[in-house]
């Protein structure tokens, strides 16, 4: 059967790009291998989940969360909005239909995608003009491959099958992995009252969900390298040196690292006041796994009843996709830098691959659509005139200057004219060194420090 645009995923990257493309009339098809969508959410999430981000930045394209809602939406109202937006958009997914190859026809210069319809057996063949891949970064589990794993004697999950730590109550539990889902989970495996024990190898930022959220803010009008200034000495005031607990920070400042490596910083639930209080215990990696004892890297040994694997997951887009290269890279992730990491050649897109959440997802889905009603548009000859860019510079660091809030330009001034430069100790030191060549005081030493902030700093 031949559309004009085949989407492959009705997670939510699948469902914004869906509402966008209605928004612009254009047709198109969605292919989904399990019996509902979201199903991540509807299926694998666990029941302490919340959005990690305020609501302002987690709604997907034409529909905001309604102002009653709460700030951090908990899981059971963000599915109600899912349901919600798929009625409104009246979004209406293909089940069952597992995609086992895509490949681009040179000759009729269109998508040639296989589907195995998982209830008959049989393999349908769709023909596109455009593919979009939606199946997000989080399609399937990754558990890494320890010595001596397959000999666990306990319970072994990963953290898509978690649920509650309620049935792990007095038992010895190891959680490995310490991104948000780690260290979230350890925080509900101690709430409960299990034993609960962290692996903790690589550097990281905590932070708290309002200290995100200002960042979010301020990364409106600000270079990335103020904004961290900023968050880190937030979060420094609030967890002070987290080193004494296993705890590092990285060298670069969480939103640099969010947008040049896709590394989240870590937003804390709970999680760090129970490793200050040693509820939950902080261990180095993993030597070796025999029976239900673990050789930790400092030669430690203990015996755990369970292991919860919260160790990510990976996209598997290259395995069906036979020509990747053309948007994605080798790790089936964007070939493209930010922001045009969405678009593809040959009128391949991807859609969530940035790393940047619902937020990020939404963005592409709009471009996306905009693209692809472009190029169609262009081809029926549609297309009159020539686009205009206009652009309005107020200073190389500011980026919204029209919108950019006078009463938050002089406090941002201000706070960084009263910071002395040796805030940071040796230990929580950060390299803030500007990406280019501008002073981040060049355009704002001219506004004069407030008096009552001087006389608070002194």
């Amino acid at each position: 059967m031949e559309n004009v645009v085949v989407i492959v995923g009705a997670g939510p990257s699948g469902l914004a790009t869906s509402a966008c493309l209605s928004a612009h009339s254009i047709p198109h098809v969605i292919l989904e291998r399990e019996d509902i969508y979201a199903s991540l959410w509807k299926k694998r999430a666990y029941d302490r989940v919340k959005l990690h981000l305020a609501k302002e930045f987690c709604s997907l394209p034409y529909m905001p969360h309604p102002a009653d809602s709460p700030t951090y939406i908990p899981k059971d109202i963000f599915l109600k909005y899912l349901d919600e937006y798929v009625s409104t958009f009246n979004i209406q997914p293909q089940y069952h239909r597992s995609v086992e190859s895509a490949c681009y026809d040179e000759v009729d210069g269109k998508w040639r995608i296989e589907a195995r319809n998982m209830q008959s057996g049989d393999v349908e063949v769709y023909v596109a003009e455009f593919l979009v891949i939606a199946s997000g970064e989080n399609s399937a589990k990754y558990i890494p491959d320890l010595p001596g794993l397959d000999s666990f004697k306990g319970e072994m999950i990963h953290s898509n099958e978690y649920k509650s730590g309620s049935k792990y109550a007095n038992k010895d539990v190891l959680v490995v992995g310490c991104g948000n889902s780690g260290m979230e989970i350890s925080y509900d495996l101690s709430t409960f009252g299990a034993q609960t024990s962290i692996v903790i190898r690589n550097p990281f930022h905590v932070v708290s969900k309002e200290i995100v959220r200002l960042g979010m803010i301020f990364s409106k009008y600000l270079p990335v390298f103020v904004v961290d200034f900023m968050v880190l000495m937030m979060a420094n005031i609030k967890y002070g040196d987290l080193s004494k607990y296993e705890i590092r920070r990285p060298n670069q400042g969480p939103f640099h690292l969010k947008a040049t490596a896709g590394r989240a910083p870590v937003i804390d639930v709970g999680s760090v006041d129970k490793i200050k209080s040693k509820a939950i215990k902080v261990v180095p990696g993993i030597s070796r796994i025999n029976g239900k004892k673990v050789l930790f890297e400092d030669g430690a040994e203990r015996e755990f009843d369970a292991i919860v694997f919260a160790t990510g997951y990976r996209s598997v887009a290259k395995q069906w996709l036979k020509d990747y290269e053309h948007v994605l890279n080798e790790n089936g992730l964007p070939k493209n830098n930010f922001p045009h990491h969405w678009k593809g050649e040959k009128n391949l897109h991807c859609c969530g691959l940035s790393r940047r959440g619902l937020f990020g997802l939404s963005m592409d889905a709009k471009a996306i659509a905009k693209e692809i009603n472009r190029v169609i548009n262009e081809k029926n000859g549609k297309m009159k005139g020539s686009r205009r860019i206009s652009s309005l510079i107020l200073c190389p660091w500011v980026r919204s200057p029209r919108t950019f809030p006078p009463s938050l330009l002089v406090l941002t001034a201000n706070f960084l004219l009263i910071t002395p430069n040796s805030y940071f100790d040796t230990r929580t030191r950060v390299d803030f060194t500007p990406p280019c060549r501008y002073s981040p005081f060049q355009s704002i030493a001219c506004l004069p420090p407030d008096p009552v902030l001087q006389r608070l700093a002194t």
